[in-house]
């Protein structure tokens, strides 16, 4: 409906996905300025979305858990599963060879079982991409592992020793902010469980805890962290976004992850204000329950195990609109597993933007395969198999995608998922919204915006906002003041607050030498309009 919440929607899906550890999840959509956004419970889901329905959503994890081995429940441990196995896939988990290879054995265990000779032919381990960048010795690898040392392991079983390695890794629970410092180099901000990180390079320039945070706030583009270290050490960081609505989802995501993590109770979460004036600056509140809480509410959860339809693996399963090349176009698609929960199909098959592009780091002193190697990694077990040489920005702003490579795909995904086609789709059926049309009609009150674009409109739209904000509040002061002068000069009020002021020769002199003449002033004048009116 209309009015409905976003809470509402992220309960219905939680109550079909049978979920109840869901604090760690949350539903991410981009809008069509290919802007990320996290879903906002406490608002309606119309409002939030800046075309008309059907809309395209993502179920994603938002806040990584500290320890996922230890989550209560199998089903979220299986999804979370998902959602690292996701981002190994995109390039955002990174780490060496020797661990890439184990993490896809565990991946192969526990969504194709045991191997067998007679349905995993020699190089069966090639016909899946686990990473952005695939050598065969590392297929080789990952198929020894697979054969030789994880064999009579469940489902479930290998799931968790993959969330266990993964939680050891540099990288884990990042999601990529591309932004750049004050000298202009690119740089990377996310924030983990632990704390918030800086990524430049090749290799992490910044960790800082959640209790080392004081402050974060955010200016047009401009993203300022305050860090408060020992010895009374103050820092201030400060990184330049592409766009204020980058820069302003970057601060949200921050003030909700430190809440999450930082604070013992939700009853401690205030209003933050990105600016010290309290006209101006954006307001947020973080409205969910805090980590400690969710693992206090976790321990007490007493029902049976509620049961899981894993989906078997496909090759490029993870994200069907990406095209790898010829290797996998004449793969055989493997035998899959009836899904019971059919949303889940959709749901992953859904990539938003940032997903899809590697964040550099040095973890473990480990080096990067050079642009020359074509995806092959060196003979050293020191080379990063997952970390492209390059990474530009741009990637990380990328539409949510539907299938691309074939038309039929791209119809049933619409059909599936409620997504228009393209992002073009999506902007012209954003035209009709009423906020189409408010803008229109500002554009025809402001003539000089009519022949910018979208951007420049609203920059220019939200500095007249601030004008307009600016002026109201002088004339409110201004009639505050008026107030206060009327009753100093013409009551009879005599509180020691006002006699102190009366008494003050600069108030006398005042009192007699301009506001006297003004009220005879203005009397003479009015008495003069009202003789008029009389005589007309």
């Amino acid at each position: 409906q209309r009015d409905a919440k976003g809470q509402y929607l992220f309960d219905l899906l939680c109550h079909h996905l049978n979920l109840l550890e869901k604090d760690y999840f949350g539903i991410r959509f981009v809008d069509p300025d290919k802007q990320r956004h996290w879903l906002e419970f406490t608002k309606s889901v119309v409002k939030q979305m800046r075309a008309q329905p059907p809309f395209t959503m993502c179920f994603r994890v938002k806040f990584y858990p500290t320890d996922p081995a230890a989550l209560k429940e199998e089903i979220t441990r299986y999804l979370v599963f998902l959602q690292i196995k996701r981002d190994l896939y995109h390039g955002r988990l990174l780490c060496k060879t020797s661990d890439a290879a184990l993490l896809a054995a565990h991946i192969l265990q526990a969504e194709i079982g045991d191997y067998d000779p007679g349905k995993h032919p020699e190089g069966y381990s090639s016909k899946f991409q686990f990473f952005p960048k695939h050598s065969e010795k590392l297929e080789r690898k990952i198929a020894e592992i697979h054969k030789s040392e994880l064999s009579g392991q469940t489902p479930a079983t290998s799931e968790l020793n993959f969330l266990r390695k993964a939680q050891t890794l540099e990288t884990y629970g990042v999601d990529p902010h591309p932004c750049k410092d004050v000298s202009g180099n690119a740089a990377f901000l996310a924030f983990t469980p632990f704390g918030f990180v800086v990524l430049q390079g090749n290799k992490r320039v910044h960790f800082i805890k959640w209790n080392e945070v004081t402050k974060m706030k955010f200016e047009g583009k401009t993203f300022y962290l305050y860090v408060s270290q020992k010895e009374e050490k103050k820092i201030v960081l400060t990184y330049f976004a592409p766009t204020p609505e980058a820069c302003k989802h970057l601060w949200k995501c921050g003030i909700e992850n430190q809440a999450f993590y930082k604070l013992e109770k939700s009853s401690q979460v205030r209003t933050v204000s990105s600016s010290n004036l309290f006209f101006k600056g954006s307001r947020f509140r973080y409205s969910g329950r805090v980590a400690k809480e969710v693992m206090e509410s976790s321990a007490k959860i007493k029902r049976e195990p509620p049961e899981i339809h894993r989906a078997g693996l496909v090759p490029s399963r993870s994200c069907p609109s990406i095209t790898h090349g010829p290797r996998l176009s004449s793969v055989p698609r493997t035998r899959r597993r009836a899904v019971h929960i059919s949303i889940m199909e959709g749901l992953e098959s859904l990539r938003d933007s940032a997903h899809s592009t590697p964040v550099r780091s040095a973890s473990h002193g480990d080096a990067f395969a050079g642009p020359g190697r074509s995806g092959r990694a060196d003979s050293s077990e020191r080379v990063a198999v997952i970390a492209d040489e390059s990474y530009s920005p741009a990637d990380s702003v990328l539409p949510t995608p539907v299938a691309e490579h074939s038309l039929e795909l791209m119809l049933l995904s619409r059909q599936a998922n409620g997504a228009p086609c393209s992002i073009e789709e999506e902007k012209e059926s954003e035209a009709g919204t009423p906020a189409a049309e408010a803008e229109g009609e500002l554009r025809a009150l402001c003539p000089g915006t009519a022949g910018l674009g979208p951007a420049q409109a609203q920059q220019v739209n939200k500095f007249l906002l601030s004008v307009l904000r600016l002026l109201l509040v002088t004339v409110g002061l201004l009639f505050v003041l008026l107030l206060l002068l009327i009753v100093l000069t013409e009551s009879d009020l005599d509180t020691a607050f006002f006699r102190d002021i009366r008494q003050t020769p600069e108030f006398e002199q005042f009192h007699y030498q301009y506001f006297c003449p003004l009220r005879r002033w203005f009397a003479c004048k009015l008495r003069a309009v009202v003789s008029l009116l009389i005589d007309t």
